[in-house]
C-alpha cells in the first residue's frame, strides 16, 4: 500500500475537501484522518486575556496591593 500525505479540510457538512488533485483515478482508497486537538493556550495569551478581563478588575484596587518589590527573599535554583 502506498502512502500519500495531503492537507485538506472538512466542510460545514462534514465532507473532506482537498486542494491538490490526485493523479490516481478510479481506485478505492483508505483514508486516515489526523484531526488536531484543541491547542493549549500559550502563557502570553492567558496573561493578555486576564489583563483585559473585567472579572479581574478588583486586582487594580489599592486594597489588593499587599506586597511590594522589597517583600520576600531572592530564590536561587542552584543546588
Amino acid at each position: 500500500m502506498q502512502a500519500v500525505e495531503l492537507t485538506g479540510y472538512l466542510d460545514e457538512k462534514g465532507f473532506l475537501k482537498i486542494k491538490t488533485p490526485l493523479k490516481v483515478v478510479n481506485q478505492r482508497v483508505k483514508i486516515i484522518l489526523l484531526i488536531p486537538e484543541i491547542q493549549e493556550i500559550e502563557e502570553g495569551a492567558w496573561l493578555r486575556a486576564a489583563s483585559v478581563n473585567p472579572a479581574f478588575d478588583f486586582l487594580k484596587e489599592s486594597s489588593e496591593d499587599v506586597y511590594s518589590v522589597t517583600d520576600g527573599e531572592p530564590v536561587s535554583d542552584e543546588a
